[in-house]
């Protein structure tokens, strides 16, 4: 269970900047094209994707989601490589291909301090408001530009699947949604971690400030 929670820990931090209070002025770690698309590959390879890809798989197999696909060990498969392709592309487009466009630094910017529903606000804000790669605020183009592509492409490997702007856009706002409830996770996880002793690497010395997620 350790290990399992750990390599979700590792998914959250990989995505997760801290700001280093501890030096005002500083300017965090800039992200060059090569490293954003580092970020896609080490995304898309994570364990925690296949896993997370198996489970909806599963549960899209319960539910017949996308009746072409069939049932049986056939029908999981090809629902189990499309929600693979699904985690894929939208990881391609939201964390190298428009990051590198824009010049955006795909990651989320905790602030971890402040009080519980200012934090809150701020990691919601994150849907709108994301950083150059300089650290100054800019609107984030990634999060809408590259959750619309991974719609849009989704209907190519889910053939079955209601079509029209009704459904494409029910689709992008539970994806948006759901990234709002990650930047929440990422934004509270060191004292989530703290609090029921949980791997995390700055949880084992409090009061020091923990690195950002490149280690500088």
């Amino acid at each position: 269970m350790a290990k399992l929670v750990g390599l979700f820990a590792r998914t959250l931090e990989r995505k997760s900047v801290h700001r280093p209070r501890y030096k005002p002025g500083v300017v965090l770690c800039a992200m060059k094209p090569w490293d954003k698309f580092m970020l896609f590959v080490d995304d898309s390879t994570d364990p925690v994707t296949f896993l997370s890809a198996g489970f909806d798989a599963g549960m899209d197999q319960a539910a017949d989601r996308d009746p072409t696909f069939g049932q049986g060990a056939e029908g999981y498969g090809k629902r189990f490589g499309a929600t693979l392709t699904d985690r894929v592309s939208s990881s391609f487009f939201k964390d190298f291909a428009y990051p590198a466009i824009f010049d955006e630094d795909p990651r989320y910017y905790r602030l971890g301090q402040g009080s519980t529903g200012g934090r809150l606000l701020h990691a919601a804000e994150h849907m709108v408001v994301a950083h150059h790669s300089d650290g100054t605020r800019m609107f984030n183009y990634s999060e809408w530009l590259g959750t619309a592509s991974a719609v849009a492409l989704n209907n190519i490997y889910h053939p079955g699947e209601e079509r029209g702007v009704g459904a494409m856009s029910l689709n992008m706002g539970s994806r948006l949604a759901w990234d709002v409830g990650f930047d929440v996770l990422r934004e509270f996880w060191p004292e989530i971690a703290q609090k029921f002793k949980l791997p995390f690497r700055g949880a084992s010395k409090p009061g020091s400030p923990p690195p950002d997620s490149n280690g500088h």
